[in-house]
């Protein structure tokens, strides 16, 4: 039987329909208990390939925002304001949104492997070729260059994991990967600043990940694990048509809604990525008769970032694992609660800034952690409400939300909303140039606080469906392979293929 027309999503109406119930449930618990519980169980190679993926991650993050660490002399150099310099990562993120999508379609379809090689080598080589350009407009040119290349490996690293191991494995090598993305985070602040002070030069800070970018090249091409789509849990579904998949996944509510939360911490990630040293800096300044300099204050705030993901990632994944057996939808309950727990601390972090600086950092420092409570989280449950030949899809089809409506937009947003306060606030004479400066974007980075509230909430409504959702995904891969080996199904499973 041509299992292409196999739909995974509407596997309870197959059940119904063929009667199969009871073996359905013998296939799901079977497969169960064949599952890998123990760290014990995993090859070398395995492990090799989970490092190699958090090694990219990591220099992937670093690339990222190091350009954050040094944006305030970015800023004196191309002569621009607060808007264009929210431009530059709105260029970046567009440009990786809009070409996820099509790297989800092909990481479902042809050799994982030479699609990341090919990503991480564009974004490398885009980073240094454009750390030598004199001019705005061609240096953001090559910034949405450097998000092509991202997203080739964003798109398609989960889902490598997710092929590789199942249940608690696969949440702990899941929390290991996103571990890197708050620490590659801080880590490009630092040497951003680190690097551009050491060589009078903010553009050198661009050209050390590069490097390691050449290196992370080698080890996906030669040394990484491409398992099969589904191998770990012996998954028989096929790639239906990209039309389908996307169907499927707009039916999908744990999924949608999910990607709705998740789209809000993108915004706030985004956006307190983007300008919080140049927000901290600009509070420091107001008090203070002695210069400080914006890389020191992004290789502290770099710090702060760091520590607050290696303890948030990991956090929420333990404490996910801990309460699954209990608490079928604490995922989503943990995520929703996260980030109304931040928005708080997020809020009077920002009220701090110009009159208590230890507190700012410590708000700050708990304002992250509990966000970054969801990253490893949202990332399991895209992996276990769709089904494996989906997963790249899901995956992009995420990318291409959250960062279309959160963090594409959220530093030009706030940026924008800045500078036209700096200018409404200009008019009071009693008011000087830099307390302007700094109560504007302090009012417009309020906004975050608001969009954290509402991602809570989209979490909270995806507890409703998630463990249906899951349910409905654990059957049709047992489904698929009680018909891989019981052809007498095909009749029933066409009908419903046809009739979806």
């Amino acid at each position: 039987m041509d299992q292409s027309g196999i739909t995974p999503n509407t596997s309870n109406q197959q059940l119904v329909i063929n009667g199969d119930n009871d073996s359905a449930a013998a296939l799901l618990h079977e497969k169960q208990t064949r599952r890998r519980d123990n760290l014990r169980d995993v090859t070398f190679i395995e492990y090799m390939t989970v490092g190699i993926l958090c090694f990219v991650n990591l220099i992937n993050y670093m690339d990222r925002f190091t350009l954050a660490g040094v944006l305030g002399d970015v800023k004196k150099e191309f002569n621009i304001g607060d808007d264009r310099a929210g431009l530059l990562q709105t260029v970046f993120v567009v440009a990786y949104m809009v070409f996820a999508p099509i790297f989800g379609y092909l990481g479902d379809r042809y050799s994982r492997r030479t699609i990341m090689a090919f990503g991480v080598a564009l974004w490398s080589l885009t980073t240094f070729c454009g750390s030598f350009l004199p001019h705005f407009g061609q240096f953001a040119f090559f910034r949405g260059l450097v998000g092509i290349g991202e997203a080739s490996y964003s798109t398609i690293a989960p889902t490598i994991i997710s092929d590789l191991f199942v249940g608690h494995i696969r949440s702990k090598m899941l929390a290991f990967f996103y571990f890197a993305i708050p620490v590659g985070s801080g880590l490009g602040y630092i040497v951003g600043s680190v690097a551009g002070a050491a060589a009078g030069n903010w553009r050198w800070g661009l050209r050390v990940t590069p490097f390691l970018g050449a290196v992370a090249v080698v080890l996906i091409a030669w040394v990484m694990q491409d398992p099969e789509r589904g191998q770990a849990e012996d998954s028989q579904m096929k790639p239906t048509s990209y039309r389908d998949d996307l169907r499927s996944l707009l039916k999908n509510p744990s999924f949608m809604l999910s990607t709705l939360a998740f789209t809000c911490v993108a915004f706030v990630t985004g956006a307190l990525a983007w300008w919080g040293p140049d927000f901290i800096h600009r509070g420091l300044s107001l008090h203070s008769n002695e210069p400080i300099t914006i890389e020191s204050v992004s290789y502290k705030f770099g710090l702060v970032g760091m520590f607050a993901g290696a303890l948030g990632v990991p956090m929420g994944s333990a404490l996910a694992q801990r309460l699954r057996a209990r608490i079928p939808d604490c995922d989503p309950l943990i995520c929703g609660f996260a980030l109304l727990a931040s928005a708080p601390l997020i809020y009077f972090a920002l009220i701090a800034v110009d009159t208590h600086v230890a507190l700012t950092y410590l708000l700050m420092f708990c304002g992250m952690v509990t966000l970054n409570l969801t990253w490893a989280i949202v990332a399991d449950i895209v992996l276990y409400v769709v089904v494996p030949p989906r997963r790249a899809t899901a995956e992009a089809f995420q990318i291409l939300i959250s960062h279309m409506f959160g963090d594409a937009g959220s530093p030009y947003l706030v940026g924008v909303i800045s500078e036209r306060l700096n200018n409404t606030l200009s008019y009071p004479m009693e008011l000087t140039t830099k307390t302007v400066a700094f109560k504007s974007l302090q009012y417009a980075l309020f906004v975050t606080c608001f969009v954290e509230v509402l991602g809570g909430i989209f979490f909270l409504l995806t507890a409703i469906y998630i463990v249906k959702d899951k349910l409905k995904v654990d059957r049709a891969i047992a489904e698929a392979e009680a018909q891989s080996t019981e052809p007498s199904h095909s009749t029933a499973q066409d009908e419903i293929a046809a009739g979806e």
